[in-house]
């Protein structure tokens, strides 16, 4: 019979996965922001614009890395949770295994 634990994992889990993806929509929705105001400065080829361009596409590059590694946690996590999930499921209380498929590399 299994326990609690399994579903408990489970909330755990989709919890990160809504936090991880709301901070990467949240970022993403400040780089469209950043680069709307990289082609207006862009387009306005005033000096001051277009240097203050060089800072802004600093902080877009910035925030494409944090995304980048957000996904890379979330494609960890997902792993980590697949694993323990399946790791569970892998003997039945009726004592017969689960095979599992593999994948050909």
């Amino acid at each position: 019979m299994e326990g609690n634990g399994g579903a408990q994992l489970d909330g755990k889990v989709l919890q990160t996965f809504q936090r991880s993806f709301v901070q990467v929509q949240s970022i993403l929705d400040q780089n469209r922001l950043l680069i709307n105001e990289i082609n207006q400065n862009h387009e306005s080829k005033i000096p001051d614009n277009l240097s203050r361009n060089v800072g802004l596409i600093r902080e877009l590059n910035n925030n494409m890395k944090k995304v980048a590694n957000l996904y890379t946690d979330l494609s960890s996590n997902f792993s980590k949770s697949i694993d323990v999930n399946s790791s569970e499921g892998d003997s039945r209380s009726d004592g017969k295994g689960v095979q599992k498929r593999t994948r050909p590399d």
